[in-house]
């Protein structure tokens, strides 16, 4: 099977030039995951279907949820779990245990009433997104972001705030970092980036950037720096 093409919207695994990427994305699924164990969880925004995967390998019960009809397909064909496609704003699922969706929050138009949704159906929900201060420093509230898959990017307090709206009280923000061996080499994303844009990529670089691994992760309590928001909330 074919990986799935990239997009700019989703990371998908074995490509060695996003492994940076996609390892900073299955590092939250990996912390979660034992929070899922015997759950029901519904994953909004599934994309190519390893994060869903890896929460079924952890002992929960698993539904992958994407718009994205090359994507679902995909998904369905690759990884034993029910696959459903359906609208982020009108969840097409009844109750379930948890919702989980990482790395979506910034490319919904409603998102407002997607977190509506998301209380309506779930007990507790986990959600990630790129941190807004470090992600896009200098970029104000409401700005759009010159990213051109992202509608809106987020603070910390945005999200608590947006979270206690939707009707959710009990609200954690944890933060993923660079661990160690990543931050010895703060300029480590703008190099991809440049590499990237220029399509050129030195050699020492990409064999770095393949060897990035979940281990090159860890979570923060630290709100301003963190690269990704993380939240817990019921």
């Amino acid at each position: 099977m074919s990986p799935l093409p990239l997009t700019g919207e989703r990371t998908v695994p074995g490509i060695a030039r996003e492994q940076y990427w996609f390892a900073r994305h299955e590092a939250v699924y990996e912390w979660l995951a034992p929070r899922c164990t015997g759950a029901t969880i519904l994953e909004a925004g599934s994309g190519e279907g390893y994060g869903a995967d890896l929460l079924r390998q952890a002992g929960a019960r698993v539904v992958a949820l994407d718009y994205d009809e090359q994507a679902i397909t995909h998904s369905a064909r690759t990884y034993p779990l029910p696959h459903v496609r359906g609208n982020l704003a009108a969840l097409p699922v009844g109750r379930v245990d948890a919702l989980v969706s990482l790395q979506v929050i910034e490319h919904l138009w409603d998102l407002r009433g997607f977190l509506r949704e998301v209380r309506r159906v779930a007990d507790w929900t986990c959600l990630s997104t790129p941190n807004r201060l470090t992600f896009s420093p200098g970029l104000s509230r409401g700005r759009k972001p010159t990213n051109p898959f992202h509608v809106e990017e987020f603070d910390s307090e945005q999200l608590r705030d947006l979270l206690h709206d939707a009707g959710f009280r009990d609200v954690t923000i944890l933060g993923l970092q660079h661990g160690a061996r990543l931050a010895q080499r703060p300029a480590l994303i703008a190099e991809q980036i440049d590499a990237a844009l220029s399509g050129h990529w030195p050699a020492e670089l990409e064999t770095f950037v393949a060897g990035v691994t979940t281990a090159d992760f860890t979570m923060t309590a630290d709100l301003d720096t963190c690269l990704d928001l993380v939240v817990l909330a019921s």
